[in-house]
């Protein structure tokens, strides 16, 4: 049986930190689906996340569109379209877009992350 879902019904949450979009893809909710989380995210330019880990999943990004940088406890990475990066269980990670262009990505975690923590508990 296949289910799909319009674009404009999809769960989309805007941020109360900036400007980035998160549109939900793949969630308990939308495919009931707990075994994997997907997202697609933009950070329009000047947006950055707070640093934070998802417990015990892993988590991948592919990159779409435009340039950004994934900066996780040890280093800097410059992204761009067809980059595919990987965050591995408990590890701190954030994104910024420092760039004139909108930065856009494909989340996905492995399996559903049960939790966030955020490194500074009020920068969400």
């Amino acid at each position: 049986m296949v289910k799909a879902i319009a674009a404009a019904d999809l769960p989309r949450l805007r941020s109360t930190r900036d400007t980035r979009d998160r549109i939900d893809l793949v969630t308990e909710e939308t495919f009931g689906l707990t075994d994997l989380k997907a997202d697609r995210i933009t950070y329009h330019p000047g947006d950055t996340a707070a640093a934070h880990y998802h417990l015990d999943c892993r988590h991948f990004f592919f990159v779409l569109d435009g340039r950004g940088t994934l900066h996780t406890g040890e280093e800097s990475i410059a992204l761009a379209p067809g980059d595919v990066a990987l965050i591995e269980e408990n590890e701190v990670h954030w994104f910024e877009n420092s760039y004139d262009e909108d930065f856009t990505f494909i989340e996905l975690w492995v399996p559903a992350p049960v939790d966030t923590v955020w490194v500074v508990p009020d920068d969400i």
